[in-house]
């Protein structure tokens, strides 16, 4: 069955700008890359994040669709305040669902749905990993 992520693909119009976009959100060059395609590799579990030009997307794959991938974050509130300061626009405010549980999600400037999040389960996992 699952296993684990492997790669969270974003989509472009202009990769060029989607690649600068997120190798400055980030602080890191993305590790490979060919024409229309960029990876990152991302965290403590090395998370691949891909950007790739629009013009391979599938079907649908113009609007968001409901589902959000959260990356878990150390500083919530600084990362939001990042994203909007590169211009990404609120799509879901900071939101408390639980105790250690707190979300919020932004729309990249690509029109791609960006969650993050602070997670006690991932941190706790990462510790007993330890």
């Amino acid at each position: 069955m699952l296993r684990g992520m492997a790669t969270v693909s974003y989509f472009a119009d202009d990769h060029a700008a989607a690649q600068a976009w997120y190798t400055e959100f980030l602080g890191i060059e993305p590790y490979f890359h060919r024409p229309g395609y960029a990876e990152f590799r991302l965290g403590d579990y090395q998370h691949e994040l891909g950007l790739i030009d629009r013009k391979y997307a599938p079907a649908g794959a113009d609007t968001p669709g409901g589902e959000i991938v959260y990356w878990h974050v150390d500083d919530l509130e600084a990362t939001v305040a990042r994203l909007h300061e590169l211009g990404a626009k609120e799509y879901e405010p900071i939101t408390e669902r639980g105790p250690g549980f707190v979300t919020a999600s932004v729309v990249d400037p690509f029109g791609n749905v960006l969650g993050v999040m602070t997670n006690v389960h991932y941190l706790s996992v990462l510790t007993e990993r330890s």
